[in-house]
């Protein structure tokens, strides 16, 4: 029977976690790994051009409503009713169906891009770090999916109000303008509910205790309503109150989490805070031998020979060599 002894091969994980990938298969996985995020985005893109119409009334269901309900009120049929938004090129329906259909794609093969990102910078992670990778990740997605889903009700509840305002006049939006407002909205909101992945990030790598983060809790909070009213594109102080309380919210709760793993933190280490200073160290599975129990070295005896078996090997012959002979 015969034997193989071909060696395994490692996989290009292991080869970049034990070091022993060279700088040039480092690249070459980082082009392989982008050409596999790109491929995957370029699918979702495809899908969200098909899919493009129902996103765009999805996107437009709070602008269209609002007038359906004036069209309705006045006294006309639903179904006469027709949504108008306002272009300013030809083009425009065309390019808003591609800015769809990116939007889409990223949102699509988000698992797959990141994945890969991930796969690419995980090597040069500690295992206990690794894990806290999959956790941050299974946190972030609900948390962002939030978010976006605050910013598409405030959207709806804020819009509303403003174009009541503007009931005196004849308005026609702008089509790629106002996907561009809402989407930008969503992506916002979305963002801002990542923001307790920070504190707990701080907490975690130790930078910052949780009696440290909840003394902050003042100047947290007015970071939070000063964020708020920066990135939030209207301005009422509905959608700003709108993303600040929870984000309020969600900081008190990283703190909970912080207050939760300085308490885990501190049962690890419990057992060091007794320990004596001046205490020499045991090894554990070994007793205490003292002095009087080491068995002494006996004599040195001789070999039958007459020879000592500890006297060093006397040194090897020099060689003669041409030199010695032409002396």
């Amino acid at each position: 029977m015969a034997i193989s002894l071909r060696r395994k091969k490692k996989s290009t994980f292991v080869k970049a976690a034990d070091g022993s990938m060279t700088l040039m298969e480092h690249l070459k996985d980082l082009r392989n790994r982008l050409f596999k995020a790109v491929l995957a985005v370029l699918a979702g893109v495809i899908v969200g051009i098909i899919f493009a119409r129902p996103v765009q009334t999805f996107i437009n269901a709070p602008y269209c409503d609002f007038f359906l309900e004036k069209w309705v009120a006045e006294g006309n049929a639903v179904a006469d009713y027709h949504c108008e938004f306002n272009v300013g090129s030809p083009l425009d329906d065309f390019l808003l169906n591609l800015k769809i259909g990116l939007f889409v794609g990223i949102i699509l093969a988000a698992p797959i891009w990141l994945y890969q990102l991930w796969a690419f910078i995980a090597p040069g992670l500690h295992r206990h770090e690794r894990k806290y990778t999959y956790i941050f990740a299974a946190v972030a997605a609900p948390l962002f999916l939030a978010g976006a889903t605050l910013g598409y009700f405030v959207i709806s509840k804020s819009l509303k109000f403003f174009l009541d305002l503007s009931a005196h006049y004849d308005l026609t939006t702008d089509l790629i303008g106002y996907f561009t407002f809402v989407t930008n909205v969503m992506l916002l909101f979305g963002a801002g509910f990542e923001f307790p992945l920070i504190i707990v990030l701080l907490n975690v790598i130790g930078i910052a205790s949780a009696k440290r983060l909840l003394s902050w809790w003042r100047f947290a909070v007015f970071l939070v309503f000063l964020f708020c009213a920066v990135v939030t594109p209207t301005p009422d102080p509905f959608g700003m109150t709108a993303l600040a309380i929870p984000m309020v919210g969600l900081y008190f709760a990283a703190v909970g989490f912080a207050f939760l793993n300085d308490r885990r933190r501190a049962r690890k280490t419990e057992y060091l805070d007794n320990l004596d200073p001046d205490e020499a160290s045991t090894i554990e599975g070994y007793d205490d031998v003292g002095v009087d129990d080491v068995e002494p070295i006996g004599a040195v005896t001789a070999d039958e020979d007459g020879t000592d078996d500890s006297d060093p090997a006397p040194p090897p012959q020099r060689r003669r060599t041409f030199d010695d002979d032409a002396t």
